[in-house]
């Protein structure tokens, strides 16, 4: 299905109650859209972070999270932490490849400048790192990381913001 066939979604910040749709979200898009990455038992691994709703909730709001909504529901989300770390960003199988990522990377971009940030800071999948290469992020290094057991490779990528006040002169 091509991203014509999906209407813009509309982006508003995280409530309390977006928690059970975001845990979902979330769940599903480790499951669904990381299989050609990382093996069954990563993917179970990391899925299981999921499943601690109380963390996930305070990781959630330790920081800006913008929920987009396609027909009133959610179908992605992205959370900027304090010193520009990009935490998470999920999309719903459904919606990938629809523009939703690229909008919820693009408002946080904006706030993250908004609010004085340069630089911008995410531990990016394999599956995800196409997306962040095509919105200007460059790899840092290659990491991993142990989940029960499981260890996962990502890479840290970073991008400098081009700040409207930097443009127009005034910082």
């Amino acid at each position: 299905m091509s991203a014509g066939a999906f209407p813009k979604p509309s982006l508003r910040p995280y409530q309390n109650a977006d928690l059970p749709s975001l845990s979902e979200i979330r769940f599903a898009a480790i499951e669904e859209l990381t299989a050609e990455d990382y093996d069954e038992a990563q993917r179970q691994a990391w899925a299981s972070l999921a499943d601690d709703d109380e963390a996930f909730a305070q990781t959630l709001a330790k920081g800006l999270t913008l929920v987009a909504q396609i027909g009133g529901e959610p179908v992605g989300f992205i959370t900027l932490r304090e010193g520009g770390l990009i935490d998470q960003l999920y999309v719903h199988p459904t919606v990938v490849r629809t523009g939703v990522a690229t909008a919820l990377c693009e408002a946080i971009e904006r706030q993250a400048d908004a609010h004085g940030i340069a630089t911008l800071v995410a531990d990016v999948s394999d599956t995800a790192k196409p997306l962040f290469e095509a919105l200007g992020y460059r790899a840092d290094r290659r990491q991993t990381i142990e989940i029960d057991g499981q260890w996962l490779g990502n890479t840290r990528m970073k991008k400098a913001l081009a700040s409207k006040s930097t443009q127009d002169g005034r910082r």
